[in-house]
């Protein structure tokens, strides 16, 4: 089984003002430095546990693929250090290692042999990566016709042809279809029940928090944060918005979760609550009953225009079902300080049994980006259970009606 260790890692650039300075300074060291150093990264350390899988999100220029680099040693550190036991696998860049002027079949060989395949074993793999790639007889054309897609399709199809120690998969995976996509993560998952270790960048959340068990942020190069994906995927979204001048808060709930509350503070929740029909509040209800779920907002500033938004995760803080004021045609404009609007949304909870929370969002149009008056996550919490229903799997109750013909 493998592991990755990484110790005081730290990569800098040597930028130079003038083409002819890197000359002078190879041929004249005495005469000093005519550079200076851009880090990219600096002091990054963690570790994967064999059979670990952690993610790394960050955005672009948060040195993500630099780090990958590295680590699979593409690229050389100028501080600190990578060990890795095991066999490895990386995915990096789209089509790495393929020459344009061969065709795939080709590329096949040369790309597996550069993993540490024998020409035998590749030969013997041949019809599964044909077969997993599925891009039929382009197969024996140059690789210069293919589209990035099929370039992924089969460098991705070479990497994992047998199962790795370690897996390193860098954004590449968002490259092509859906179907594709949903075939690559069953292979990830399926390698990481057989124990591989696995690091991957994704910005895709449902992926991240259905995959790994840690979660790594970058931010300017740094490690900003290590956790749960939950955690650091709610911590990434409410960092985006800080950019815009929200300030960012995370604390320890009572249950042990980690709440992230994010935004200016002109506009925020004073009382979030789940009612019955009834208009009793509740926290345990069955599956299908139908529901209000009342908020009550506080402003504290004049505001031209103000949107609530809410989303309902699982347990695991994937989304469920969102939406906001604003996509319903329903925002409040000119709103003023002082004022206490009360929103009330009526819907049948059509959920399967299990534990969910309810995020909210206060901001000034669609998107918190904008204007992030507030983002509170974990804002709620209740737990849905099946009393009466006709047993079900899943996150979502779509009883239908059966019509049979003999």
């Amino acid at each position: 089984m493998g592991s990755i260790r990484v110790k005081q890692l730290g990569k800098a650039y040597k930028i130079y003002d003038k083409r002819w300075h890197r000359l002078v300074e190879w041929l004249l060291p005495f005469r000093g430095p005519l550079h200076r150093e851009k880090w990219v990264l600096n002091d990054i350390s963690f570790q994967l546990a064999p059979g670990e899988a952690v993610g790394i999100i960050g955005i672009n220029g948060a040195g993500k693929s630099t780090l990958l680099k590295l680590i699979t040693g593409t690229a050389q550190p100028t501080t600190g250090s990578v060990a890795i036991d095991g066999r490895v696998a990386a995915l990096l860049e789209l089509g790495m290692g393929f020459h344009p002027d061969f065709t795939g079949r080709q590329n096949v060989y040369m790309a597996g042999q550069l993993i540490g395949m024998s020409v035998e074993e590749i030969s013997g793999l041949m019809p599964e990566i044909e077969a997993f790639a599925d891009i039929g007889d382009y197969i024996d054309q140059p690789v210069r016709v293919y589209s990035s897609g099929m370039q992924m399709r089969l460098a991705f199809s070479v990497a994992t042809a047998r199962r790795p120690d370690v897996l390193i998969v860098d954004e590449a995976l968002s490259v092509g279809d859906a179907y594709f996509q949903h075939k690559s993560f069953d292979r990830i998952r399926a390698f990481r029940k057989l124990g591989t270790t696995l690091l991957i960048v994704s910005h895709d959340r449902a992926a991240m928090q259905s995959i790994c068990d840690r979660a790594i942020l970058l931010d300017r190069g740094r490690l900003a944060k290590q956790g749960t994906p939950e955690e650091v995927m709610d911590y990434y979204n409410a960092l985006i918005a800080e950019r815009e001048g929200s300030t960012v808060e995370q604390t320890v709930t009572a249950e042990g979760r980690t709440q992230t509350v994010s935004g200016s503070g002109e506009a925020t929740v004073s009382e979030i609550v789940l009612e019955n029909d009834k208009g009793e509040p509740v926290e345990m209800l069955n599956v299908g009953t139908a529901v209000t779920l009342r908020v009550k907002v506080r402003v504290h500033a004049d505001l031209p225009r103000l949107v609530l938004g809410y989303m309902i995760k699982d347990r695991l803080g994937q989304p469920i079902y969102g939406t906001n004021t604003h996509h319903m045609q329903m925002p409040l404009e000119n709103v003023k300080a002082g004022e206490t609007p009360e929103f009330r949304f009526r819907f049948p909870l059509n959920l399967g049994a299990g534990s969910y929370s309810v995020t909210t969002a206060l901001t000034s149009s669609e998107t918190h980006l904008a204007n992030n008056y507030e983002w509170r996550d974990l804002a709620l919490l209740f737990i849905v259970m099946n009393m009466n229903r006709r047993e079900f799997v899943g996150s979502s109750w779509l009883e239908p009606a059966v019509e049979i013909d003999r």
